[in-house]
């Protein structure tokens, strides 16, 4: 290499240096500011991590020292007839759940966006039954389901229905757990409101301007317009089903028949019961590929259905 060139490579990194010493001075505040969540994310959550993924190769009882076994973890998960359960119920949850999530807090949002008197309180009705604690709910819906003296069954009395074991029968089961997760649609709804309060009044204007009849409106002017909103809590709403355990372990701890166990819940099992925490890693990496295999197909599609203004 000619002196030249040597020159030019060394000017190159100089002026490099320089750059990254002006973006680090220029953003240090910001980084100031989020540097607690940089060292809880190091400490607490970056380190667990690389463990799980060494774990995930290994076969550990939780004493003694752990015994390399390479992939055979991996080999494990698909010969047993449980992670295929599992998953199952997983997928037929959050595939019908989330779904159905979405329509209902549309329409709640569409309905709290009106303007009339006291419209505030009742937001704050459809919303604070998504702060619930999710314990909590786990218990109040075992009540409303308990087959003797539950409040649905109740219900189905005064109607002259015939009573039903809900959560306790194979073919309900995860029906009711779907239906259940209906509750907890405020926090998707108030950011389905935020969406719908931003789209411009102009739009539906013009809409009415050209004799446009209110399907009209919400299929060409509301639904596009919420496009971006509607990917939003689509995405976060597959992630956050595919985790779902506190009421599936609560209320039936997998039963009846294996019909409520998820995928974390059979992760836990293996984990805290079978002491198998080599297969209970391979486990929990198995998951983080499959949400992120749906959350790119997501984004993958997006661009065919979802409409950004700019």
């Amino acid at each position: 290499m000619s002196t030249h060139s040597v020159g030019v490579v060394s000017s190159n990194q100089g002026l490099r240096r320089g750059r990254i010493r002006v973006l680090l001075r220029r953003n240090f505040g910001g980084y100031l500011f989020i540097m607690p969540w940089l060292v809880g994310f190091l400490l607490f959550e970056a380190g667990p991590l690389l463990g799980a993924i060494g774990l995930s190769f290994v076969d550990w009882k939780f004493v003694g020292p752990p015994n390399w076994v390479g992939l055979q973890n991996y080999r494990e998960m698909f010969t047993k007839d449980l992670f295929y359960i599992s998953l199952y119920n997983t997928f037929y949850f959050t595939f019908i759940a989330v779904i159905l999530q979405l329509i209902v807090a549309l329409v709640a949002a569409m309905v709290v966006n009106q303007r009339v008197w006291g419209i505030n309180f009742y937001r704050v009705a459809f919303f604070i039954p998504s702060i619930v604690p999710a314990v909590g709910l786990a218990y109040l819906w075992m009540w409303i389901y308990n087959p003797e003296f539950g409040l649905l069954n109740a219900a189905f009395d005064l109607i002259q229905l015939p009573r039903q074991r809900w959560i306790y029968l194979p073919q309900y089961a995860k029906l009711a757990y779907i239906f259940m997760s209906l509750w907890g649609v405020g926090g998707t709804m108030v950011i389905f409101l935020a969406g719908l309060q931003g789209i411009p009044e102009s739009l539906y204007e013009a809409a009415s301007i050209d004799g446009a009849a209110w399907w009209a409106k919400f299929r060409y002017v509301t639904l596009p317009m919420l496009t971006p909103v509607i990917f939003f809590n689509l995405v976060l709403g597959i992630i956050g089903s595919f985790q779902i355990f506190t009421a599936g372990f609560l209320m039936t701890n997998g039963s009846p028949q294996n019909s409520t166990l998820f995928y974390v819940l059979y992760l836990y099992r293996s984990a805290f019961e079978d002491l198998q925490f080599g297969y209970a890693s391979a486990l929990a990496w198995m998951l983080f590929l499959i949400v992120v295999f749906f959350t790119l197909i997501q984004f993958r599609l997006s661009g065919r259905w979802v409409f950004y203004e700019n």
